[in-house]
């Protein structure tokens, strides 16, 4: 669909109600309402690292967002459910209500119910599976401490300086995406150790990172997290997909995981960096304070500013007693499961279009799924750019195919001396 073609009437109702979905939500800022100064991190670390440990004393800015949530209401009353399209704006509309109930309930324990409503909980169920998103956590760090000795040789030296690698990175999106499309910049204020927008890369100021770091930033944040982004902009009709909507979350942080596994970015220390942090959102809502859960993540190795860190990530927004937590850390492991299981099903339905669709804009696999009519008319997209590892497609199939076989091994069946005796 041409850009400057005049919509159709019903399509022009759902890119007006777009739009207005876009104005509603400009205020609604989740991560910044939660996120914590630099000089109380700096200062805590400090003390922490020498074993002085005390609760951080945070304030938040509490937003008055409620003519954000009266004008989404509107939005999704009149969306409906007649359309995939209006489907899409309804449950978009709707995640952004609740994000915002949750941030106008910041620094209470309040902002727990909501932002498990978004991100979901430890203990759900994976799909295709009778195992939770718990469980994967556990299987991920009893694996990794089990491997732990045999990995130190492999241990990764991290001696790239922030603006090393910012020098690096520009040089080579000017050459995927075209000179000046994505900026890449040292922010010494960001929490994380890295965040992406459509046109923006910041990297934490004052850290150093490793080639697996660089690697990582690459499959992940700019080639997904940016790519989907960059896509999303083009959309003729859904402006908002270049946002990230709470209710895409987990599928978006899913892919961008799933890029790092599929592009070797990715190793078994960082899925038990990922499973840890959902471990830690288990504890804090069993009652573990910010103190607990920071020993906790000391005890499995992690330095005193990376277990501040990773302890804050599970206390933003909440009180630090106990009994209270941020959820959003819940997404990584059970979106990277539930997008694998997705390209998994793709490639046995003979569906690799799905797959491409899947980097349209920010899209949950639901949406992939129901505005199927929508790609096919044109009225949304196709990917501009594809990520390097989805544009190899026979070399993406190969290894889910073989995946798919493999799976139908069990492993609780294998003995040692029938594999030695079978070669």
């Amino acid at each position: 669909m041409n850009a400057a073609t005049p919509l159709a009437p019903e399509l022009q109702r759902y890119a007006d109600l777009d739009q207005r979905l876009l104005g509603a939500v400009k205020g609604i800022r989740i991560l910044p309402t939660v996120a914590w100064p630099a000089t109380v991190e700096n200062r805590m670390i400090e003390a922490f690292g020498k074993g002085q440990y005390s609760l951080p004393e945070v304030s938040y800015q509490r937003p008055d967002l409620s003519e954000a949530r009266a004008e989404l209401a509107a939005i999704e009353r009149e969306a409906g459910h007649d359309d995939p399209m209006g489907e899409y704006l309804c449950r978009t509309a709707e995640s952004w209500r609740i994000a915002a109930e949750m941030l106008e309930a910041v620094g209470t324990a309040e902002v727990t119910a909501p932002s498990i409503v978004l991100y979901g909980r430890p203990g759900d169920p994976i799909p295709g599976s009778d195992r939770s998103n718990l469980d994967a956590a556990r299987y991920f760090v009893e694996l990794s401490d089990e491997l732990g000795a045999d990995l130190l040789a492999d241990d990764v030296s991290t001696n790239l300086p922030a603006d090393v690698l910012r020098a690096d990175l520009a040089k080579t999106l000017d050459d995927f995406f075209g000179a000046g499309t994505i900026s890449v910049e040292v922010d010494d204020e960001l929490t994380a150790k890295a965040a992406a927008g459509a046109t923006r890369i910041r990297l934490r100021g004052g850290t150093s990172f490793s080639e697996y770091d660089r690697h990582q930033l690459l499959a992940h944040e700019a080639f997904v997290h940016s790519l989907t982004a960059l896509n999303g902009r083009a959309q003729p009709v859904l402006a908002s997909l270049a946002r990230t909507s709470p209710r895409v979350t987990a599928t978006q942080e899913g892919l961008a995981v799933f890029a790092e596994l599929m592009s070797g970015a990715i190793d078994i220390a960082r899925l038990k960096r990922i499973s840890l942090r959902i471990l830690a959102i288990d504890m804090a809502l069993s009652g573990a304070d910010f103190v607990e859960v920071y020993k906790y993540f000391s005890n499995c190795g992690q330095s005193p500013g990376d277990s501040f860190h990773s302890a804050q990530r599970v206390f933003r927004g909440v009180p630090l007693t106990g009994g209270a937590a941020f959820a959003k850390d819940n997404v990584y492991l059970s979106g990277l499961l539930t997008v694998h299981t997705f390209f998994r099903w793709a490639l046995k339905q003979r569906r690799m279009d799905m797959l491409r669709h899947l980097f349209a804009g920010k899209l949950s696999l639901h949406d992939v799924i129901s505005l199927e009519p929508h790609f096919e008319s044109g009225a949304i997209a196709p990917p501009r750019w594809l990520p390097p590892w989805m544009q190899h497609v026979h070399g993406l199939a190969g290894k889910l195919a073989f995946s798919l076989f493999v799976n139908r091994i069990h492993m609780g069946r294998v003995q040692a001396d029938a594999l030695s005796l079978s070669l």
